[in-house]
């Protein structure tokens, strides 16, 4: 299988080409450049492995949760090729993403979503990949909460250090491991689309729906001021 991947919804931009179980990638921490460096990557990855557009199975896209203008570029990129292509798109999960990078076990995925809030999941890690055990939600680091009282969980992602690490701070007892600086790549965007495609999750470009969470993506001035206030 042949596939493109596309991963913009932090800080971190990053592209990967997934070719029958070699992945190529390119990443980078760069806030406000994922515009400029996603296509171009993706041409070049494309190059090196020796693969024309033409010849892709299908195009992978981290769907978000994660930074609007980040999750719009990548599905935006996502559609845009696969319409010219008359290929499918896999829609996966950035939190899913991000919690591949952790060890097998339970893991709590989290990112800095900004405004006093972050994206948060849980998952089981495994073999096979990621499973879901609970849904993603955008909230305060003082609403989340694991859904049993055992300990050695895992965390990975920034928003373990968001809102003077709040979250590390209420429940770091029970995890056995915390990676705060962890970032979504594409390389495991790519692994779990490809899990996704043979599953027949694969969707219609025209189908693809971002995963905002958060309806308003700006504080007012007054709500700007009660969250200073609050701290």
């Amino acid at each position: 299988m042949k596939l493109l991947a596309f991963e913009t919804a932090t800080e971190a931009c990053s592209v990967a080409v997934w070719v029958d179980g070699e992945v190529r990638e390119r990443f980078e921490v760069a806030p406000r450049r994922h515009a400029e460096l996603a296509l171009p990557w993706a041409e070049a990855l494309l190059a090196e492995a020796g693969v024309a557009r033409s010849q892709l199975d299908a195009i992978a896209v981290g769907r978000g949760p994660g930074a609007f203008t980040g999750v719009r570029l990548a599905i935006a990129l996502a559609q845009g090729i696969a319409l010219a292509l008359d290929r499918p798109v896999v829609p996966v999960s950035t939190l899913a993403t991000l919690a591949l990078q952790a060890p097998h076990g339970k893991v709590l995925a989290a990112i800095d979503a900004r405004m006093g809030e972050v994206y948060a999941a849980t998952f089981l890690r495994d073999d096979d990949g990621v499973v879901a055990t609970g849904s993603e939600r955008v909230l305060s680091p003082s609403d989340v909460g694991l859904p049993d009282d055992s300990g050695d969980w895992q965390g990975v992602g920034t928003g373990f250090d968001a809102v003077d690490a709040a979250l590390r701070v209420r429940l770091g007892v029970r995890f056995a491991g915390i990676d705060a600086t962890a970032l979504p790549r594409a390389a495991d965007t790519a692994r779990l689309a490809v899990a996704a495609f043979a599953r027949g999750e694969a969707v219609a470009p025209e189908r693809l729906e971002p995963a905002y969470l958060r309806d308003n993506v700006a504080l007012t001035l007054v709500e700007q001021a009660a969250l200073r206030a609050s701290r």
